[in-house]
């Protein structure tokens, strides 16, 4: 069987000189996007699904895609194994640019290339075993070489005693398992993931979910994967894009663009993931005190600009007077802490500007939402 040669860097010449002398990584990248477009031809006239989209997937990591239907998710991850061939701009994978494969070697390279679906695309009348080895027979592998291939596949996706099962007889997450062990048939150096998780219920997506950060550690493949639910893009990715309407909207350690969204798309794709003011505080708040015991309503925003929590007990004695915990919700992602935390203050002798410059010594944004009786 043989194997598409992607490491010849000399094949690829940079776009610009001064961007990759700016960015050394640009000419690492395992898969690398320049310029990228893709139009199609609409009812109303041509559909711009991809618009000038630079991008740069490292080599190893967990990239996601993210963003609300019809943003051009889809027609991106498919550029990648040429399934679309991109209007304008250039496709490169380690450096290759794969837009000028003939035939050949674009079967050669799809074989490098594996990519799981959201209904996971299994054959109804053959076994899981018949699911997983089809690809290596079509290859050509011999009958040896795919029985070892198939059990240390199944091994690995935690199927080895569904073998003989039909897809009918397996769970959602079962049949995504074969799906997954199918794309690893031919030892890909990229998995594509594609929704790979939203016909899944919540507890099945964390095990899938394990499952490929479990494959990327354990086989050094980079993942790219898209999405429309921000938990997963937080559960697994290393980095992560934001697209709307084709274009790229933001993008970067997954950390920093859940920290500090900066893009409306971004902000509302998060805010299932956040916790919203309790509507029963919204209606008690007050511009101005009512009273001497009214309480000031400090929310502290962590956005990960350090790595550790907050230290509450140092926190409440910097502040004086009472200070109660209204709500608090602290994460970790890749190693920074993120979240928020609603306080009241009562019967502090600091002012109003004290108080909110004290707070933020352990938040990177205090915001001052008034008072509560």
């Amino acid at each position: 069987m043989s194997v598409v040669n992607l490491q010849r860097p000399s094949e690829a010449t940079p776009r610009s000189a001064e961007q990759t002398e700016l960015h050394p990584e640009l000419n690492r990248a395992h898969v690398r996007f320049i310029g990228v477009g893709k139009t199609y031809d609409g009812q109303q006239g041509p559909v711009n699904a991809l618009q000038g989209i630079d991008l740069a997937i490292q080599r190893g990591e967990v990239f996601g895609i993210i963003g609300r239907s019809g943003a051009g998710k889809s027609s991106l991850i498919r550029t990648i194994n040429r399934l679309e061939q991109p209007s304008a701009g250039r496709v490169l994978i380690d450096q290759v640019d794969i837009g000028e494969f003939d035939e050949n070697r674009l079967v050669e390279l799809r074989r490098r290339i594996g990519m799981i679906f959201q209904h996971f695309n299994l054959m109804s009348a053959k076994t899981v075993w018949q699911n997983v080895e089809l690809p290596l027979k079509v290859a050509g592998v011999p009958k040896l070489q795919r029985e070892q291939k198939v059990r240390e596949l199944l091994e690995l996706v935690g199927l080895r005693d569904k073998h003989k099962a039909y897809p009918a007889q397996l769970s959602g997450g079962q049949k995504q398992r074969v799906g997954i062990a199918r794309a690893l048939v031919h030892d890909p150096a990229i998995l594509l993931c594609d929704e790979a998780t939203s016909a899944l219920d919540p507890e099945t997506t964390q095990s899938i979910l394990g499952l490929l950060r479990e494959i990327n550690q354990r086989l050094g493949l980079t993942i790219v994967l898209i999405t429309h639910e921000m938990a997963v893009i937080r559960e697994i990715c290393d980095r992560v894009v934001v697209l709307e309407h084709g274009r790229v909207v933001e993008q970067g350690p997954v950390w920093q663009v859940f920290g500090e969204p900066r893009h409306e798309v971004s902000r509302t794709l998060l805010a299932p993931l956040q916790h919203a003011l309790p509507a029963e505080l919204q209606e008690r708040l007050q511009a101005w005190p009512e009273s001497s015991d009214s309480a000031l309503v400090l929310r502290l925003q962590l956005t990960g600009g350090v790595a550790e929590e907050p230290d509450l007990a140092a926190l409440f004695s910097a502040l004086g007077g009472r200070v109660r915990l209204l709500q608090g919700a602290v994460e970790r992602i890749q190693g920074h802490a993120l979240g928020q935390l609603l306080l009241a203050v009562s019967g502090s002798s600091l002012g109003v500007e004290e108080l909110r410059l004290r707070a933020g010594r352990w938040a990177q944004r205090v915001e001052v939402l008034g008072y509560v009786a």
